[in-house]
């Protein structure tokens, strides 16, 4: 879809109407988890998943194709959804993805090599609040508790400049993400699972900086931001986490009227 200078809102007669007209049934439904089907929250083992929300996205799932591609570890997500979508993809595009069984386990060894140096470049027994959190195929530096966040973000940097070999980094909320060069991210991973699906177009919704992943692509995504952010290159916008029980609403409706064939099992 053309991009707009900065996204527009969702929840006009404009916008609606531009979604409804591009559902149909060669549609891919896919969502980020944190900050998208459920709040940020300053501890990501409390996060929930609102009933609304997982009855809009079960309904889904039950008529159309859907996946989740999240910054989590594939394990950790399956925690909090209300299903376990064949369309599971994590680690920020790195985990789960068809055809890349090898380079994850390639990832993983890289990651965890990673570990072990930060552990010496970082002074873990004063880390100024910083957590270090192994996914598996890739690191999250976390300093949302730091006394001072705007050191430990410059602490971290630092410290992940110093690493060898020299990781792709994304910044999130209060985390920097370590990712290896050459793994496949969110636009990446949404390509291959409309192509396992069969699917000649996808619906996109996602928060964070590695989301701008899938909102780059430039052709045949209907991509929404949850949260507005002017530089963004999503088509569109909700205002708050707490619309997505209205978006999950009116995609339903859409693909009812539509009678959309699909179903999440089979991608």
């Amino acid at each position: 879809m053309n991009r707009t200078a900065a996204p527009a809102y969702l929840f006009t007669e404009t916008g609606l109407d531009a979604m409804k007209r591009f559902i149909d049934g060669t549609t891919l439904f896919a969502f980020d988890l944190d900050g998208t089907l459920a709040p940020v929250v300053a501890d990501p083992a409390s996060v929930i998943i609102s009933g609304p929300v997982k009855k809009g996205l079960a309904q889904l799932a039950g008529q159309a194709h859907v996946a989740v591609i999240t910054g989590r570890a594939r394990a950790d997500a399956l925690k909090y959804l209300p299903f376990a979508p064949p369309g599971l993809i994590g680690n920020h595009g790195a985990e789960g993805l068809p055809g890349w069984e090898l380079r994850t386990r390639e990832f993983t060894a890289r990651a965890r090599d990673w570990h072990r140096q930060l552990e010496g470049l970082l002074d873990m027994d004063n880390p100024t609040g910083v957590v270090i959190e192994n996914k598996g195929p890739t690191l999250s530096l976390h300093y949302r508790h730091a006394a001072d966040a705007h050191k430990a973000k410059r602490v971290i940097a630092e410290a992940a400049g110093r690493l060898t070999p020299v990781p792709r980094q994304v910044s999130g909320k209060y985390v920097l993400n370590l990712i290896p060069q050459g793994a496949p991210d969110k636009g990446t991973a949404l390509a291959v699972l409309m192509r396992e699906a069969g699917c000649a177009k996808a619906l996109f919704a996602g928060d964070d900086e590695t989301d701008e992943d899938v909102f780059r692509l430039d052709k045949n995504i209907f991509s929404v931001l949850v949260g507005m952010r002017k530089n963004s290159r999503a088509c569109y916008y909700l205002r708050s986490q707490q619309e997505m029980i209205r978006l999950l609403e009116e995609i339903n409706e859409a693909v009812s009227a539509k009678k959309c064939p699909g179903n999440s099992a089979q991608i």
